[in-house]
């Protein structure tokens, strides 16, 4: 019998001709974390929807527990024990905790009557064995993502999965919520259950994964015990390189304030947010998920206008009700939710680079095709979008290239204040480098960065001061030499009204 529950053997796929795997190869043991890991674009995704039964493979062969098998759809992978937990939650919002875990398969009588209370009793069991406590009558656009993640792991263990994918859990995750996910799947691994653990974030995997293969261009670079692998190496053989700098800073001499806002306040939001940000200068915002941070920027950019406060751009004091207003006024907002507000992901790269200067490509009411197409192809090119050509759709992207599509399109609007808002979320460690350097180098032109991130790294790596905030509230203002992580997450948790933060 084959000591590996799943394998994959010289997998290859194509896409209208152009091959996106090349021949890879992936072992996966019963009770053992495997972190898949390699840049946007590497070919992780079509691998494991290849697992899963969304696409199925050109060539190449598939073993589970050592037999040959072929799955068809995604409904014959989940019946062989396979389960997926994608960055992009499947729940339906306005079905509670229990209806979402047992959705489409409720226990029903032979009249097609649903038996609520043996539902709700399975529920409770089911969440009982996981070591997890939700109300099970709770609606889920009520939940934390976290709480949402772990409904998904209960749909797929009712499914009896013995194979568990996990997507970039940890994205959208507080420090303590993904220690209580760490626990689970390490609860889960002591089982015997199967994880395949995707994530850009290279520290989780030293904490949580037994095993590492890596990708490259569609190609199976390596597999390695994390044990025997440093941070350094994993970069090398992800990227082909050695990244020598992740946070290559530019000291800049700040200018003129560009930005100034005086007791901003959404009453319930946020409260008597004021600061000042400069030419040339990168401000960065810290906070755990939920502290108010996006809604100060979304106020800002006219998204959620304040009801209170005063917003003053290059020393006049303004109104923003619109981000039309925004944009006028020279602000630029590239959104947390890449995909569902910073890009229409059935269009091209061609029309979402476009889209918020479209009216300097019409003449008289008509688009005019070339100029827009030439001003797009240029944008793309400087920022290195991967793609087959400019009019691929969005949705057709991997996650880094998508975002580089929206940072392509506010820079063509030439903003002299942008806000970046968790600008490097979900995307590989070479793409990073590259936003980091982008944003190195636009302050030193003179635009003003206002920086939202989850990443203390980052916030502590890339800004000239650090904001902080907690529960709608400013509670931490330091400069970049007086920033450690102990004091950022010291202001981020602490308590409003605790000595000495106001």
């Amino acid at each position: 019998m084959s000591e590996y529950c799943l394998e994959l053997k010289n997998i290859t796929k194509r896409f209208s001709g152009v091959e996106v795997l090349h021949g890879v190869s992936f072992t996966l043991r019963p009770g053992e974390v495997h972190a898949l890991l390699g840049e946007n674009g590497a070919g992780k995704s079509t691998l494991v929807k290849v697992i899963t039964g969304v696409h199925q493979p050109d060539g190449g062969e598939i073993y589970l527990n050592g037999q040959p098998v072929r799955f068809d759809n995604p409904h014959e992978s989940r019946q062989a024990g396979i389960a997926a937990i994608y960055q992009d939650l499947s729940l339906f919002p306005d079905l509670d905790v229990a209806e979402n875990i047992f959705v489409g398969r409720q226990p029903a009588t032979r009249g097609g009557v649903i038996q609520w209370r043996k539902l709700y009793a399975e529920a409770e069991k089911l969440l009982a064995s996981l070591g997890v406590q939700l109300n099970l009558k709770q609606k889920a656009r009520t939940l934390s993502i976290a709480q949402q993640q772990m409904i998904e792991i209960a749909r797929a263990f009712s499914l009896h999965a013995r194979i568990l994918i996990m997507d970039e859990p940890t994205s959208s995750l507080t420090l303590n919520e993904v220690a209580d996910l760490f626990r689970l799947v390490r609860r889960l691994r002591d089982e015997g259950t199967a994880i395949i653990f995707i994530s850009h974030r290279l520290e989780e995997l030293f904490e949580i994964a037994d095993r590492v293969t890596v990708l490259r261009d569609g190609f199976y670079v390596d597999t390695r015990p994390l044990s025997d692998v440093t941070r350094d190496e994993l970069i090398r053989l992800m990227v082909g390189r050695t990244i020598s700098n992740m946070f290559p800073k530019q000291d800049v001499k700040a200018g003129d304030v560009a930005l100034k806002v005086e007791n901003l306040s959404r009453p319930g939001v946020f409260e008597n947010i004021s600061f000042e940000l400069r030419q040339g200068e990168i401000l960065g915002m810290a906070g755990l998920v939920g502290a108010g941070r996006t809604d100060v920027a979304r106020a800002i950019f006219g998204v959620a206008p304040p009801t209170s406060g005063i917003i003053q751009v290059a020393g006049q004091t303004v109104q923003i009700g619109s981000p039309q207003e925004a944009i006028r006024l020279g602000l630029a907002y590239v959104p947390e939710d890449r995909q569902a507000h910073g890009l229409i992901l059935p269009m091209s790269i061609t029309a979402n680079i476009s889209l918020a200067v479209l009216g300097e490509y019409a003449r008289r009411g008509w688009l005019q095709d070339k100029a827009e197409c030439e001003a797009a192809f240029a944008a793309a090119r400087q920022m290195e979008v991967r793609a087959g050509h400019i009019w691929q759709k969005a949705r057709e992207l991997s996650g880094g290239n998508q975002q580089k599509v929206v940072l392509a399109k506010w820079l063509t609007t030439q903003p002299r204040i942008l806000i970046l808002d968790e600008p490097t979320r979900g995307i590989d460690v070479g793409t990073k480098a590259a936003v980091h350097a982008l944003m190195s180098k636009l302050a030193a032109e003179g635009i003003a960065i206002l920086m939202i991130s989850s990443e203390l790294p980052e916030v502590l790596g890339m800004s000239d001061r650090i904001l902080v905030m907690r529960e709608g509230r400013m509670t931490g203002h330091f400069t970049r030499a007086e920033a450690t992580q102990e004091k950022i997450i010291f202001a981020a948790t602490q308590s409003i009204h605790a000595g000495g933060v106001q």
